[in-house]
């Protein structure tokens, strides 16, 4: 009767620490709340503003940022002028033909 006590004892002891173990997401930081919160305003986000318009305005902040990031990460990979080979000239001026009417 006592083994039966003490087994039941230590499932009940190891069933929290089990199942904590099963959450490892964090949650956002209050400095890291306001570094975003930062980031919308430097982008033209004003949350004092319309408040009809929340998801508009919001999601054009979110879009300004992306779009930042995206050229900051195309800066960083695309060659430097000075690395960039030098196409004959009379294929160069083709190109330039060629992108001109490109709309058409």
């Amino acid at each position: 009767m006592k083994l039966a006590h003490v087994l039941a004892l230590a499932a009940l002891a190891t069933a929290p620490v089990l199942s904590f173990a099963q959450t490892s997401q964090q949650g956002l930081t209050r400095a890291q709340v306001r570094a975003e919160l930062v980031q919308l305003e430097q982008a033209g986000y004003n949350p004092a503003s319309d408040h009809t318009q929340y998801p508009a305005n919001i999601q054009a902040a979110l879009s300004r940022i992306d779009g930042a990031a995206d050229v900051e990460a195309r800066a960083r990979t695309s060659p430097a002028a000075g690395d960039v080979m030098q196409m004959p000239s009379a294929r160069r001026d083709q190109a330039e033909i060629d992108a001109i009417y490109a709309h058409s």
